[in-house]
């Protein structure tokens, strides 16, 4: 370790609701390297445990994440190098774990060589007793690329993770796409949302397609929909119980999203559950509270200097050659309707005007080859919502089904396409549909013509039924290149129609070449896309 590493600088939090302002009180202190000792004659139930593992998140600027949760109140203690040796550790004292945010902590490390391997191991402690202690997990991700962008950079993204009553089943062996997705050793992972099913129940066995039998790990939390805090906060628990996903978290630094099942299936603020028998809490305003409070817990992100300290939609930079634009499609959005407004106002909203100008301003400030947009709903698939009391369909997303000019939340993506016309290679990723595909806008082919052609790539789902083929509203020209989905719907994960994504950057050419992979690491499908510019 060097001299000017080990003058590293950090920021801890304790919890998910903290913001800026409450940040601090942690200690650094350099060369402190090697595991403690637990105390002996002390009993295995004394001891804290580390039920969920350790992940980490938001690589960016020499900075990441160290997230972990005890079962406890006890001190998290972390300690990292750039040797797997720990010849020269930095050992930090870290935040107590405590019920106010279920026992979940992070560190916020800063001044991290870039190019480099970091190990990383945590563990808690009693802090009544530092001799007693809990194991230590070990892990290790790689920090951002140097600026000389020679070297190449590779990320996965996919979602959609244990709904429609498929979950962790061990005799199908977990949630595999995990383990098929560390095998291929990337940068970073985008969890693309849907990161939980609040309300889809999880029962013991499920019926499948063919008449097999799909048995699922089953605890309090996942057997009905998620209304209390304990209950959302189970959700999350209940998907770090698979093997798969804590040796993949221990690895591959993760990005995470939220769409609508982080609350309820299609919420916005406007969302009514009084004809929901499944709900005795009504009210859309408290389950989302809750649920965000809980993804924000257990997800490994940071949290920033401004006026929303819980605000997802963030910019995640990945060196020379990549920007990341996480949008948050869901907190901002004016109800599901018809979609057919002739203006924009506050019924029409879907990003909102404000993260609009943040993407526009972002994606035209950014110095970066390549600038991927994540999104937690495609643009041109129509997502259906039922139909309203006039019998006109109701629309999830974007699209309205409608092949005309835009209307509705179509105004506020042809105001943002339009915007970022001169901006070169943009490229679009999401997940939502339960399928793969790969989307070209054109246009060329479209009713809106004034923005520069465009992909989008779709992924998921993670463990979840699988669905598809949607129908492509042509608004903005979209051809469906490429899709996979089941001949029947609500796939299990027996069906293997579970997918993942692949970016990988040439730092050479600067092309990026964009893959599809099933479940179990296949590939089925890949585009090569040359850089602009270059």
């Amino acid at each position: 370790m060097t001299s000017s590493h080990s003058r590293r600088t950090f920021l801890t939090q304790g919890g998910a609701l903290v913001g800026s302002s409450a940040l601090g009180g942690s200690l650094l202190l350099a060369g402190c390297g090697g595991s403690s000792h637990a105390a002996i004659g002390v009993s295995d139930n004394e001891r804290p445990k580390m039920p969920s593992g350790i992940q980490f998140g938001d690589i960016t600027d020499q900075r990441a994440i160290i997230w972990s949760r005890s079962d406890r109140t006890a001190q998290m203690i972390v300690e990292y190098d750039t040797s797997e040796r720990f010849n020269n550790a930095s050992r930090i004292v870290g935040p107590t774990a405590t019920d106010a945010t279920d026992f979940t902590t992070r560190v916020d490390l800063g001044g991290l060589p870039t190019g480099q391997t970091v190990f990383v191991r945590v563990r808690y402690v009693d802090p009544n007793n530092a001799k007693i202690e809990s194991e230590t997990i070990s892990g290790q991700f790689r920090t951002t690329p140097a600026a000389d962008g020679t070297r190449a950079v590779r990320f996965h993204w996919s979602g959609d993770q244990c709904g429609q009553g498929w979950g962790i089943n061990t005799d199908f062996g977990g949630m595999k796409i995990y383990e098929a997705m560390r095998l291929r050793d990337p940068d970073f992972f985008i969890h693309n949302g849907d990161t939980i099913y609040a309300d889809g129940p999880i029962l013991a066995q499920v019926t499948a397609e063919n008449g097999q039998v799909w048995r699922n790990v089953v605890t309090e939390e996942v057997s009905k929909v998620a209304e209390t805090l304990k209950e959302y906060r189970g959700r999350h628990s209940y998907n770090m119980l698979d093997a798969n996903f804590r040796k993949f978290a221990a690895q591959v630094p993760q990005i995470w999203q939220w769409d609508d099942h982080e609350v309820t299936n299609n919420y916005s603020a406007a969302k009514d559950l009084s004809g929901d028998a499944r709900y005795t809490e009504k009210s859309i305003a408290t389950l989302t509270t809750r649920g965000r409070r809980a993804f924000l817990e257990y997800a490994p992100m940071r949290y920033y200097k401004q006026s929303e300290p819980q605000r997802i939609y963030r910019t995640i930079s990945h060196g020379p050659l990549l920007d990341v634009f996480i949008l948050d499609m869901r907190s901002y959005r004016g109800p599901n309707s018809a979609n057919l407004q002739t203006g924009e106002d506050a019924s029409s909203a879907f990003l909102g005007s404000a993260q609009v100008e943040w993407l526009i301003a972002g994606l035209k400030a950014s110095s970066a080859t390549w600038k991927v947009i994540s999104a937690d709903m495609p643009i041109g698939l129509n997502v259906g919502d039922g139909k309203n009391a006039r019998g006109e369909d109701v629309w999830e997303a974007i699209a309205n089904g409608n092949d005309g000019v835009p209307l509705g939340r179509e105004l506020e993506m042809a105001r943002l396409l339009s915007s970022i016309k001169a901006i070169p290679n943009v490229v679009w990723i999401t997940t939502d549909v339960h399928y793969c595909a790969a989307h070209y806008y054109d246009p060329a082919q479209a009713r809106f013509t004034n923005f520069s052609p465009f992909w989008e790539f779709v992924a998921g789902p993670m463990n979840a039924g699988a669905f598809g083929p949607g129908v492509l509203d042509k608004t903005f020209g979209p051809t469906a290149v490429f899709s996979k989905s089941p001949l029947i719907q609500n796939s299990s994960p027996f069906a293997g129609y579970q997918f993942f994504g692949e970016v990988n950057i040439d730092p050479r050419s600067k092309a990026m070449k964009v893959e599809l992979f099933n479940l179990d690491g296949v590939s089925q499908f890949a585009q090569t896309l040359p850089a602009a510019g270059v």
